[in-house]
């Protein structure tokens, strides 16, 4: 098969549902009503997409929701019309995927028979549910968000919508576009917490001769800072192989580049520890700039009585937290959202366990 021309991920998904489904959907069930969009996991919903990722879990695929009705009744044929009917390359690209022997990875491959296509027919809220652990179109708790990782509420409000004949995507992902305000806070809190709780272990550990130890805290404390910047701009922090990719986007990233690259590179804990405190006071003065809590001195200072440059950061989690006015707010423990404080992929990647994490964690008491 020749290599087509690289069309994005979801021009190529919303050319596919105008060009070929939709054709085909109108043809089967004259006049139902249907949503359909590319949602969910993949490096083209985030935007982030190459050539390189038409090697796996990429092509021309999408979901159509209906009514849960409409799913019961004509699902099943919809699917298999498809299957039938659709075309076997759209834009160059097959329309049918194999299983390329990693259990759900699926990839693009010819065939001369009916077609193994990718489009999902199913409901708004057996969809959402699936995804986040709850459906967003009955309300959304603070237990809803903060058991749900980042990743999961970025998968949801980005990609794209092709058509809302429901009228049930919009409203859901705009309710979902980001935390409450107070909640807001709160996860700030959280993220300031843990650098706080890490800062001043970057010169401890180089200061008994673990300049390794040193490294692998400073690169922790760069990846908090990046995932603080995203949320900071209103941004969800996506898993780790799109964290560079998204905070390059942040209003943050270009003064802020230079410093945590050079803390990454360095090869002494005092270098490390310089720049890591000119990236501190960046971040800390782009917090007042926000206006979330009352200004907070933004520069660094020793740690206690020994010679370690530190930010003090839980100063900005106590201001943050000084300024919540709902009370059930103010009462969550300070491990915040569940992947603030979990980081396993396959845990994040099961709404029943992340929900149970958080329960556990006592933040969100009423699910």
């Amino acid at each position: 098969m020749t290599t087509p021309p690289f069309v994005p991920g979801l021009e190529l998904s919303r050319r596919f549902y105008l060009q070929a489904v939709r054709p085909l959907l109108e043809e089967a069930v004259p006049g139902m009503a249907h949503s359909a969009a590319r949602l969910g996991s993949g490096s083209e919903v985030l935007g982030f997409d190459t050539a390189r990722s038409a090697d796996h879990e990429w092509g021309p695929r999408l979901q159509i929701f209906l009514e849960p009705q409409d799913v019961a009744r004509h699902g099943a044929a919809v699917t298999a019309l498809l299957s039938e009917r659709l075309p076997k390359t759209f834009c160059g690209y097959p329309t049918h995927f194999t299983d390329n022997g990693e259990a759900g990875i699926g990839v693009m491959r010819l065939t001369d028979g009916p077609v193994r296509h990718r489009v999902e027919i199913t409901d708004p809220s057996t969809w959402f549910t699936a995804r986040l652990g709850f459906d967003p179109g009955a309300g959304i708790t603070s237990a809803d968000w903060l058991a749900t990782p980042s990743q999961r509420l970025a998968e949801v409000t980005a990609g794209a919508v092709f058509h809302d004949g429901l009228g049930r995507l919009g409203p859901a992902r705009t309710a979902l576009d980001w935390y409450p305000r107070d909640l807001w806070r709160h996860v700030l809190a959280c993220q300031w917490q843990r650098i706080s709780q890490e800062e001043a272990f970057v010169g401890r550990c180089g200061e008994v001769g673990d300049e390794l130890g040193s490294a692998v805290v400073a690169a922790r404390l760069v990846r908090d800072l990046m995932r603080l910047c995203l949320l900071m701009d209103r941004r969800y922090p996506p898993y780790g192989k799109w964290l560079g990719s998204a905070f390059a986007r942040t209003p943050q990233a270009s003064a802020l580049t230079p410093s945590l690259t050079a803390a990454l590179a360095a090869t002494d804990w005092h270098t490390r520890e310089h720049h890591l405190a000119r990236a501190y006071e960046t971040v800390a003065e782009a917090h007042n700039r926000l206006g979330l809590s009352a200004p907070v001195d933004p520069t660094t200072r020793p740690y206690h009585q020994r010679p370690f440059q530190v930010l003090h950061a839980e100063r900005f989690a106590e201001a943050l937290t000084s300024g919540i006015t709902d009370p059930a707010v103010r009462a969550l423990p300070m491990t915040g959202a569940v992947d603030q404080f979990i980081d396993n992929t396959d845990a994040l990647s099961r709404p029943d366990l992340t929900r149970a994490a958080s329960r556990a964690a006592g933040e969100n008491p009423a699910s």
